[in-house]
């Protein structure tokens, strides 16, 4: 009886928990939804030298004594009241911006490069410059034509702007890179991929071998020329293959408009090179990594990294707080 009571007694706990987390739930999903038109995320702005410059103290700290590293605590904070002195002289030094893109296959981060972007329009002054770190395969031409569109709003401000390729701008991602004033790339990168590909598949003989009927209704002759379910003809089949050769020269005039040194004709075949043949090539202007192009700017710049990042709803923080709390609670 009594084990009856405890069970009834731990079942109506778990009501009364659960009634209160969807009341909880529910109060959250509301001010989210009232937040959300107004709050849609956070600048971060870090400086790259305090992080270099911590990275450094720390390893130069371990190989010490206790009585120098004393001493050297001592210093490094004399060092630093100094800065803070000539805070001001340390203002007049033009500004190093570090923005990093890694495209996917809709570029879903061109929303972040937006915002980040224009911050540093706002801000930027004479001889401030940008330092993108890209790395991407490409994708739909539209959504990375509007990257590459937020990257032109750079240099139509004056603002000397640096792509730095650590592994692949291939496609869309070179699309990007050659609005770059400059583009440098590891040796062992992935450059180029300047073509146009489409992938259909079609159904039509498998429906037709089990005798399911598809119908098509449009209005306007090229509204649907290849479909994934109906017959192909060779006449939309052609009409499909102009309109990629059309897009193709588009993607090869904007490259050219912005790079005039290339052989545009050899380098948009839809082959990919690596790095140091891409210089040959003059698809890039330096074989580089984006650490030493920063390490090299230490002494001349004030750096920062620029990252502008979405705000997430506040239900979701506390829904996988809850599932965790629950994990640990059956698991361990």
């Amino acid at each position: 009886m009594d084990i009856i009571i405890q069970y009834s007694l731990f079942v109506m706990k778990i009501i009364t928990f659960l009634f209160f987390f969807i009341i909880l739930f529910l109060f959250i999903n509301i001010l989210c939804k009232k937040k959300n038109n107004t709050i849609k995320g956070i600048l971060k702005v870090t400086n790259i030298i305090d992080h270099y410059n911590h990275m450094q103290g720390i390893i130069v700290s371990s190989k010490m004594n206790k009585y120098h590293k004393k001493k050297w605590f001592i210093k490094t904070k004399k060092q630093k009241c100094f800065k803070n002195k000539n805070f001001h002289e340390n203002m007049l030094k033009p500004t190093l911006y570090v923005i990093d893109f890694y495209g996917d296959m809709h570029a879903s981060e061109v929303f972040s490069l937006r915002e980040e972007i224009s911050a540093i329009i706002s801000v930027a002054k004479k001889h401030d410059e940008v330092l993108l770190r890209l790395e991407s395969s490409g994708g739909t031409i539209h959504e990375y034509g509007l990257a590459a569109s937020q990257l032109q709003r750079l240099r139509d401000k004056k603002i000397k702007l640096t792509v730095s390729i650590d592994k692949i701008a291939a496609s869309g991602g070179y699309m990007m890179a050659c609005v770059a004033n400059h583009i440098s790339a590891s040796y062992f990168s992935i450059i180029g991929s300047i073509g146009v590909v489409s992938l259909i598949p079609n159904f039509y003989k498998f429906l037709k071998k089990n005798n399911i009927d598809i119908e098509l209704h449009t209005a306007g002759n090229y509204k649907r020329t290849l479909t994934m379910f109906g017959e192909n003809t060779t006449y939309n089949r052609q009409y499909f293959q102009n309109k990629l050769n059309d897009t193709h020269n588009l993607f090869k005039q904007f490259i050219y408009n912005m790079r005039p040194c290339l052989d545009i004709h050899k380098v948009s075949n839809g082959d990919y090179w690596f790095g140091v043949d891409a210089l040959r090539k003059k698809l890039i202007d330096s074989i580089n990594t984006s650490d030493d192009i920063i390490l090299n700017k230490m002494s001349d710049f004030n750096i920062f990294h620029i990252q502008y990042i979405k705000s997430k709803k506040v239900i979701n923080h506390f829904l996988r707080y809850f599932l965790n709390k629950i994990k640990n609670y059956l698991f361990i």
